[in-house]
């Protein structure tokens, strides 16, 4: 078997362009991925086709070997594009098999994986409309969801500014209960004195943990705040290597870690970064937010590791129309996800629906703009 060709399809999800990722084989079997890249979009999209030199020919079964051309061709370099080219070649494999990926990873390790919710709070950064979207976000059955509640802080936070943030996640608490576990986003936001300030301050609402609170490329920082706080910190979606994994986990104060399967080698890298960290007795918690397509190969890589904790889903809060471009999306029921059971990842794209929904340049969320959450800019 041979990959013969590509096709990338471009779909304008309202804030965060998807690309698709297509493979054909000279056998008639198409491997799908996904190669999205947050807020870049075309340049993981032509690095799809710029990379062909280094696939097309070879047989996409073994996925090794398309791997290995990529990352030395690419001078031992990684990205979203090589991995929508990796995800795809694990689709067509498990067709070829006619087996869903998880069993080609050693079976389910569990028939179910625990999601939390996010994306659910588009509206005014008000400590009544995030407890009354945080109700509903329970009342679908999750029992975790996260949230980022400090508008557009950048190092540093106003006084003002971080008694609205507590005040918004001390009414998601009350409105919620104790038993939903909050997941504070910090998004990369503070500087290490500021992020302890915070962290120190979030305590009290028992937050289950405190995401990405400085830099997540400095890992010491990440550290020495992971150190000086009562709450757990966690990290490690923006790493690409390996080796930037072990050295966060390597002080043994941070014991779950993040990896984004489009940014750190795809299906194999996710799957070899949680034995990594089940060497240092730690947690993945891979970050997802892409398209619902990425969700199924979370949910089947997830099924297959022995120390996964959690899956973060934007699923059921995307445009209503995510799941019409596509079929074979997981479930998500009583806040669980139901592992898909294939052949390959199981879903199937559908190219009339795609087209309906083309590229914009308005469809990328700008963190640091003041009333990002709000996401006043969708569309559809």
């Amino acid at each position: 078997m041979k990959i013969v060709d590509v096709r990338t399809t471009v779909v304008g999800n309202p804030w965060k362009n998807w690309v698709f990722v297509q493979l054909f084989t000279d056998e008639g079997i198409v491997g799908i991925g996904e190669a999205t890249g947050g807020l870049s979009t075309k340049p993981h999209e032509a690095a799809v086709h710029e990379l062909k030199p280094l696939y097309l020919g070879m047989d996409p079964r073994d996925v090794g070997a398309v791997w290995d051309s990529l990352y030395k061709g690419s001078y031992l370099n990684q990205n979203p594009a090589m991995a929508g080219i990796e995800m795809a070649c694990w689709d067509i494999l498990g067709k070829s098999l006619d087996a869903p990926i998880w069993r080609l990873l050693g079976g389910k390790v569990r028939p179910r994986i625990r999601a939390y919710a996010n994306g659910w709070y588009k509206g005014p950064r008000d400590p009544g409309f995030f407890a009354e979207a945080a109700r509903a976000v329970v009342e679908r059955g999750y029992t975790a969801l996260k949230f980022d509640p400090f508008g557009n802080a950048y190092r540093f936070i106003a006084g003002d500014e971080l008694r609205l943030s507590l005040a918004i996640v001390a009414a998601v608490r009350d409105a919620v209960g104790e038993s939903v576990d909050l997941l504070i986003e910090g998004h990369d936001r503070f500087s290490v004195s500021t992020a302890i300030e915070v962290g120190r301050a979030l305590a009290e609402f028992r937050p289950f943990w405190f995401e990405t609170p400085t830099m997540s490329t400095e890992l010491d920082a990440m550290v020495e705040v992971a150190r000086a706080i009562p709450v757990r910190v966690v990290g490690g979606e923006r790493s690409y290597a390996k080796g930037d994994f072990a050295k966060l986990l390597a002080p043994r104060v941070i014991d779950v870690v993040q990896p984004e399967i489009l940014r750190c080698g795809g299906v194999s890298g996710l799957t070899k970064i949680a034995a990594l960290a089940e060497a240092y007795e730690a947690f993945v918690a891979p970050h997802n937010a892409q398209s619902p397509f990425t969700t199924v190969v979370n949910a089947h890589v997830g099924a297959a590791l022995p120390n996964l904790l959690i899956q973060e889903c934007f699923d059921d809060f995307l445009v209503p129309w995510s799941r019409e471009i596509m079929s074979g999306t997981v479930r998500i029921v009583d806040g669980f996800i139901e592992v898909p059971d294939g052949p390959g990842f199981g879903v199937a794209l559908d190219e009339a629906e795609m087209a309906k929904y083309p590229y914009a340049e308005r469809n990328f969320l700008r963190l640091f703009e003041a009333g990002w959450e709000r996401r006043g800019f969708q569309a559809g």
